[in-house]
C-alpha cells in the first residue's frame, strides 16, 4: 500500500491503471474510520483491481461554528486500518493542496442543497460536492462507494454526477448499526454516557416508523407525529427534524404510497446524529430495502 499526498502523482499513476482496463474502486472518507468505513472499503477491494481511499477533513463542509477543529483524527490507525483490508493507495492531502490561495470554484447542487441537513446546516453540501468533484477529478475511479447513513450526501453525488458527466458509477451501501442499533458515525465518540444511551432512540424511532407502515399507516404527518412522541421521552434529545420524503428530489410526501426515505437528525447534548431507513417498494437495487 502507499501513502500518498500529492493529486498530481497520484493521478499519473492511476491513469496508468485505467490505460489497463483495470477497475478503480474509490472511498471518500473524513478519516477516524470504523466499521462502517470497513463495509466501504471491503467492497471496493473485492469488486476493483485497484482500491483508493482518500483521508480529509475538509474544512469548506463545516460552518464557522462547527467541530472542524475537534473532529475526530486518527491517521495513524486510519492507515494500518487500509493496510490491513488490502487498500492500495491512501491519498492524504493537505489543505493548501486542495485549497491553494486564491481557490474561488466551488460546486453546488442547487435545491437538494438546502434542504433537510441542508436547511441546518448552510453552506454544507457545497463544501461536500466540492471536494468530491476535485476527489474525482484526481482518482477518476470506476466506481465510488458511498454509505447509506449518508442519504442525503449519496442523492446529492449522484445528482452531481449525472448533471456533470462524471464516468464513474455510484454504489450506495447500507448502514452499519452497533449492536443496539446506533448507527456509527465518527461523531458517536463525542456522547457521555448517558447521551449514548439516549442516542439509541434514533433507530428505534425509525423501526417504529417502519412497524407502523408495515401496519397499514400511510399518513405521513402521523408517522412522524409518533416519531416525535417517541424521541422525546429521552430527555437529552433535541430534534432538529423529522422528514419523509422521495428518493430523489427529497420532497415531502404527505402519503407513504411510493418508495421514500424517512430521515432524522437530532441533537445530544453539543452533537448531532443522522439516521435514516429507507421503504423501498420498487425493491431498487441500489437502496436497502425496508
Amino acid at each position: 500500500m502507499k501513502v500518498i499526498h500529492n493529486p498530481q502523482k497520484l493521478n499519473i499513476i492511476l491513469k496508468e491503471t485505467s490505460r489497463q482496463k483495470k477497475s478503480i474502486g474509490f472511498v471518500p472518507t473524513m478519516g477516524a474510520l470504523h466499521l462502517g468505513h470497513l463495509s466501504l472499503i471491503k467492497m471496493a477491494v473485492k469488486e476493483n483491481n485497484t482500491a483508493v481511499v482518500s483521508i480529509f477533513v475538509n474544512p469548506t463542509q463545516f460552518g464557522p461554528k462547527e467541530d472542524f477543529k475537534k473532529y475526530p483524527r486518527s491517521l495513524k490507525k486510519d492507515i494500518a486500518f487500509c493496510r490491513t483490508l488490502g487498500v492500495d493507495f491512501v491519498f492524504l492531502p493537505d489543505n493548501k493542496i486542495m485549497y491553494p490561495h486564491g481557490y474561488s470554484t466551488f460546486v453546488n447542487v442547487e435545491g437538494l442543497s438546502s434542504l433537510l441537513c441542508g436547511a441546518s446546516r448552510p453552506g454544507h453540501f457545497r463544501g461536500v460536492t466540492t471536494i468530491v468533484a476535485k476527489l474525482l477529478n484526481i482518482v477518476a475511479p470506476s466506481v465510488i462507494y458511498l454509505g447509506q447513513k449518508d442519504a442525503q450526501q449519496a442523492i446529492i453525488i449522484k445528482r452531481m454526477v449525472a448533471d456533470l458527466n462524471f464516468p464513474v458509477r455510484v454504489k450506495i451501501i447500507p448502514i452499519v448499526r452497533q449492536e443496539d442499533g446506533l448507527a456509527l458515525s465518527s461523531r458517536n465518540i463525542y456522547l457521555n454516557k448517558e447521551q449514548r444511551a439516549d442516542a439509541v432512540v434514533l433507530s428505534k424511532s425509525l423501526s417504529l416508523a417502519r412497524s407502523l407502515f408495515k401496519g397499514g399507516a400511510r399518513d405521513s404527518s402521523r408517522v412522524i407525529d409518533r416519531m416525535r412522541q417517541f424521541i422525546n421521552k429521552k430527555k437529552q434529545a433535541r430534534i432538529d427534524y423529522i422528514s419523509i420524503v422521495d428518493l430523489e428530489k427529497l420532497r415531502a410526501i404527505k402519503k407513504i404510497d411510493q418508495s421514500c426515505l424517512i430521515v432524522l437528525a437530532v441533537k445530544f447534548g453539543n452533537t448531532r446524529l443522522i439516521d435514516n431507513i429507507i421503504i423501498n417498494t420498487l425493491r431498487n437495487k441500489n437502496y436497502a430495502a425496508v
